[in-house]
């Protein structure tokens, strides 16, 4: 990896320009990637106002996707691909630019006024592994996905500090839009014999979805320990696909499908004294499906799947916040969210995932974090997150790969998969002079991968370890670093696939890897 940053600051504009390149061979065969980005900002002051302008640019070709392996491949190989990874040669590309800017400007009386647009466009195109006889079906819309989106989208806050009842208070109010276009299409994998090549057109779609919303925000001191948050905010989210590609066998998919509601949030605050910050918090959530999951009917059919209903989730959080004057702090909170309308993986087959909804579902744990000073050089840093994910209706499942009928049941109070019980974090960092040293434990609880529970990825623990040494000149300063990653070489799981229909739900992650590197930061005089 190869990066620079350049900043500046003046009285009347700051810049601050980053670029970096990034190229691997990835640790399983068939993953190699490259990312190139540039990110500029710029901040001029006009007059009494700020304005930040913001550009981005990101481009990741052909980036190689050796897909997911089962258990009888991951455990005793974790390094290679699946077959039909270097069959199909699966890969993706992503392009993304993008620009945005922000315009403040303060006014009298504790007035406000926030003025943010952005636009962009973002290319993607993957090869699938789906098997050449799968393509057979008229309906199916190949083995390569291609999109092209632009999007776009501004935002008009107002925002009040004042006062109430000699009290302090603070309120905000705005408008919201954005919008999206994508042309979406579909081919082939596979011209004759050839395999993972870009075939006969099989779909081709111009989707839109724009968003229209309205909010409103206040927040007040009441008494001199307590205070009151309280907002709402009204959305109205439209999706439409018009298609292109109509045959005898291929009706037209076209449609329109409208998500609106108003989502109310509140939360209190109590400070016993300067150390201490006890809140509650209660809200409702309001999750559309995106593009990426109305992409695909779990049915098989063409077209998006507009039958998709948004997940509407009810939540609750009770916490604790605590900083002593040596530098410790602590935090605490339990929480509970209920949905319903949960959005699942309805299947996984070829690279391509599709979604449905499933009744009722909830989440409820509780997190704890601490950062605790050991002296001047020492400090330890520890988290931790116990989460129960679980289905509350039972729901019919496929479980054969092509499967689109339903007929093996998940019974109430499964586990969601994907999600692990509990996560730790513990990290020991001596900071010298010169030198500095850290150590890093992290933890992992297992990890169910389809919607019955019937196989799961395991538990694990990892060791990273990292030092480095700092010099200084009138001219800059030079950062040498050196860090090991999985030091003790544990075989672990580090992502899966949900319901993959295939049976190949494992990626395994890393085994030991070290990492050298350097940075000169270079002040100008």
């Amino acid at each position: 990896m190869l990066g620079a940053r350049l900043r500046g600051a003046g009285d009347v504009m700051g810049y601050n320009v980053a670029a970096s390149v990034f190229d691997t061979r990835g640790y399983r065969d068939h993953a190699a990637a490259r990312r190139e980005s540039l990110n500029i900002l710029l901040r001029v002051r006009p007059g009494a106002g700020t304005l930040d302008l913001v550009a981005n640019h990101f481009d990741a070709p052909d980036a190689q996707d050796p897909l997911g392996l089962t258990r009888a491949q991951a455990w005793p190989s974790p390094r290679q691909a699946a077959s039909v990874a270097t069959a199909f040669n699966t890969r993706k590309s992503v392009g993304q630019d993008q620009l945005g800017a922000v315009y403040a400007r303060p006014f009298g009386d504790g007035h406000q006024v926030r003025v943010m647009g952005y636009g962009g466009r973002r290319d993607v195109e993957q090869f699938l592994a789906l098997p050449v006889g799968a393509q057979g079906n008229p309906l199916n819309s190949g083995g390569v996905i291609d999109l092209r989106n632009t999007y776009g989208g501004a935002d008009l806050r107002w925002s009040w500090t004042g006062r109430l009842g000699e009290r302090p208070v603070e309120l905000a109010a705005g408008l919201n839009a954005d919008r999206q276009r994508q042309h979406r299409r579909g081919y082939e994998n596979f011209v004759g014999p050839a395999l993972g090549v870009r075939g006969a057109l099989r779909r081709d779609e111009r989707n839109t979805v724009e968003n229209a919303d309205q909010y409103l925000q206040a927040w007040w001191r009441f008494a001199p320990r307590w205070s009151l948050l309280a907002g709402a905010r009204r959305g109205r989210i439209t999706f439409t696909s018009r298609d292109a590609y109509v045959t005898a066998t291929n009706p037209d998919d076209r449609g329109r499908v409208v998500y609106d509601r108003a989502l109310p949030v509140a939360g209190l605050v109590l400070a016993p004294d300067e150390a201490w910050r006890l809140y509650a918090s209660w809200g409702r959530g309001f999750e559309t499906p995106t593009f990426n999951e109305l992409g695909y009917r779990a049915d098989g059919a063409a077209g998006l799947a507009f039958d998709l209903r948004p997940a509407v989730s009810r939540n609750v959080e009770l916490g604790a916040k605590w900083r002593a004057s040596g530098g410790t702090t602590v935090e605490a909170a339990v929480f509970r969210a209920d949905t319903g309308d949960e959005l699942a993986v309805a299947r996984n087959v070829g690279g391509r995932s599709s979604y449905r909804n499933v009744g009722a579902a909830r989440r409820q744990g509780l997190e704890l974090q601490s950062d605790v000073p050991l002296g001047d050089a020492w400090r330890v840093q520890f988290a931790y997150t116990w989460l129960d994910a679980t289905f509350r209706d039972s729901f019919p499942i496929c479980t054969a790969a092509g499967c689109t009928t339903p007929g093996v049941q998940v019974a109430a109070g499964t586990r969601i998969p994907g999600i692990a019980r509990q996560q730790a974090s513990l990290r020991l960092r001596w900071q010298g002079e010169r030198w500095h040293a850290a150590a890093h434990l992290v933890g992992m609880d297992d990890v169910t991968v389809n919607d019955t529970g019937s196989e799961r990825a395991p538990g694990y623990g990892l060791l990273h370890l990292e030092a480095g040494r700092d010099w200084s000149w009138s001219s800059g300063r030079l950062q040498a670093f050196a860090r090991i990653d999985n030091a003790l070489d544990r075989f672990h799981i580090g992502s899966v696939i949900v319901n993959e229909g295939n049976g190949r739900f494992y990626e395994p992650g890393a085994g030991r890897t070290f990492t050298v590197g350097a940075r000169w930061h270079w002040t100008a005089q």
